[in-house]
């Protein structure tokens, strides 16, 4: 059976941990060929090598950017053309959570404007390019392969509810991206290009583990999750392989939130769940 993706060519940034890591093996599983792109080539290039050995049917290429940087964005997605001839997927995943982000009195502006950096334009340079890549996509009916593609933007559900716990410059930066997104889709949906935001909540991965660095702070969340767990880097990777097949042909400028419910949430059960979550690809 031809994978969800076959024959597809998609680019993930932040590839080398967490969401981009599981999402990049996804992709690869489901008959992508692979861009990884990260600010730590080392995590990239064994990251493409975990797919060359599981998966020798597709290609993974390692490519260094810091997404803060337009130029490293242009580059990245101008080789993976120069290499593979077509673009189809591109996932805007990589960004940071300053560990000095805090409220509006106490976050100092060179951290803001870090973030925003990274965060907002990093995002919007990754859609500038992969949309001009996109347009000029070759179509090839017998492997399915059209005009057009699929945008995925990493925000988070914090750009959809408020928290006492904050890191201001975050939050500001991904309801940018929640936006900016919804706006993008509207003015390239008739050139066949579906943009979508990925919303995760809280989830096990280094990033919020490092921040979230004691007990109290990790159960300060953990008592708003109705699943009464973090969610799993693969548990995004699985919607983003979603959004980014042609099983979402009719999906763009959607706010797609995968929190475990804690956005519908008031009061949530008590007890521990009662399922362990799904194994990581790695």
């Amino acid at each position: 059976m031809p994978g969800r993706l076959q024959d597809k060519v998609a680019l993930v940034t932040g590839a080398g941990s967490g969401i981009g890591l599981e999402s990049s093996i996804l992709f690869a599983q489901e008959g992508a060929n692979v861009v990884l792109v990260d600010i730590n080539l080392a995590n990239a290039e064994k990251a493409a090598a975990i797919i060359a050995k599981r998966f020798p049917n597709v290609k993974a290429i390692a490519l260094k950017a810091d997404v803060g940087k337009e130029a490293d964005v242009k580059n990245v997605v101008e080789k993976t053309v120069a290499e593979f001839g077509r673009l189809d997927v591109m996932f805007n995943n990589a960004g940071i959570m300053h560990p000095e982000d805090d409220n509006a009195l106490n976050t100092e502006e060179r951290i803001w404007d870090l973030t925003m950096q990274i965060n907002l334009k990093g995002v919007w340079w990754g859609c500038k390019y992969a949309i001009t890549a996109m347009r000029q996509n070759p179509t090839d009916e017998s492997k399915g392969l059209h005009v057009g593609g699929s945008i995925i933007n990493t925000a988070s559900f914090v750009a959809l509810m408020g928290a006492a716990t904050p890191q201001l410059a975050y939050t500001a930066s991904k309801g940018g991206v929640l936006a900016m997104t919804r706006e993008l889709a509207m003015v390239h949906a008739k050139e066949g290009i579906r943009i979508n935001s990925l919303c995760p909540g809280p989830l096990k991965t280094p990033l919020l583990m490092d921040f979230l660095n004691t007990e109290e702070k990790r159960q300060r969340r953990l008592v708003h999750l109705p699943m009464g767990r973090f969610g799993e880097a693969i548990e995004l990777a699985r919607a983003a392989l979603f959004l980014a097949s042609d099983e979402s042909s009719y999906v763009t400028g959607t706010d797609f939130t995968v929190d475990g419910g804690l956005s519908s949430a008031y009061v949530t059960a008590i007890g521990e769940p009662a399922l362990a979550p799904p194994a990581s690809l790695i």
